[in-house]
């Protein structure tokens, strides 16, 4: 990993996501690319708006500058390669761009979750990356005097389509002396026995090096429920899941379990691309 895609909009959740950075680069000798997106109208079709239109910019532009020096000044950030970059429009696509521009291996973004009505029409802006981004996403929820894992659950269906994301996951569990705990949860709807979980599970692993690992099948109404009471029950440090990124109408009929995961859990979830 050399290089983290920290977005911000210089909020307190989003300095909680820089701090982790911060404290992620020191430990792999990480950049960080700080990235903040504004809507700035500088283009209008009359052209007597002209006049007005950039001083706005300027001035939005200025406000950004010192709103970065004020951040570059905080004492976590001292020994570390910053990068600030600035985009002129707010869009999701920005962020997916700006990874492939800078080569990003991670993006780390704060949010706040969603719930009701919001939840359902909007969703958060994490929620939004996770969706589009072809990069892992780990997604802070609180403020964290200090970032360590001890124990991940990673959980998965442990379908062949998963094997990539698990690699993933296994490297970043390394990069903590991370215990992973395997989770796979059954529901009445896609129910299996307790056997042809386990095989499932062996038969996914099988091969790997990697063995600080456990193993739970746990039974529960829905996927997202049990993977927060397994998380709840051993105090998880962290939430590891795959996405699939739907997007437009197949997001609306299919749903995301990962997406859910970000919004409502209340700790810390790395999501990656399958």
């Amino acid at each position: 990993m050399k290089r983290i895609l920290v977005p911000t909009d210089f909020s307190d959740r989003a300095e909680n996501a820089l701090k982790v950075a911060a404290m992620i680069a020191k430990k792999q000798h990480c950049e960080i690319y700080l990235l903040h997106m504004m809507e700035i109208p500088i283009r209008q079709t009359d052209p007597g708006q002209t006049e007005t239109i950039i001083p706005q910019t300027l001035f939005f532009m200025d406000l950004a500058r010192k709103r970065f020096e004020t951040l570059m000044s905080q004492d976590y950030l001292k020994g570390l390669t910053v990068h600030e970059t600035v985009r002129e429009d707010i869009t999701f696509h920005e962020i997916k761009d700006s990874c492939h521009e800078f080569n990003i291996d991670l993006i780390v973004m704060g949010s706040h979750g969603a719930t009701g009505l919001q939840d359902m029409f909007v969703g958060s802006n994490a929620e939004k990356v996770v969706r589009s981004s072809d990069v892992p996403v780990l997604v802070i929820k609180n403020e964290h005097e200090s970032f360590d894992i001890q124990d991940f659950v990673f959980a998965s269906d442990f379908k062949n389509d998963n094997q990539e994301t698990y690699q993933q996951a296994v490297r970043f569990a390394e990069m903590f002396n991370a215990k992973i705990h395997l989770l796979l949860v059954i529901t009445a709807s896609d129910f299996m026995t307790t056997y042809e979980a386990q095989t499932r599970i062996s038969d996914f692993i099988s091969g790997q090096s990697f063995d600080n690992y456990t193993v739970t099948i746990h039974n529960d109404y829905t996927v997202e429920q049990g993977i927060l009471n397994i998380c709840k029950d051993i105090n998880a440090d962290l939430i590891g899941i795959s996405t699939h990124g739907r997007q437009g109408i197949a997001h609306f009929f299919n749903g995301s379990i990962s997406e859910d995961i970000v919004n409502h859990a209340n700790r810390p979830v790395i999501t990656f691309k399958i």
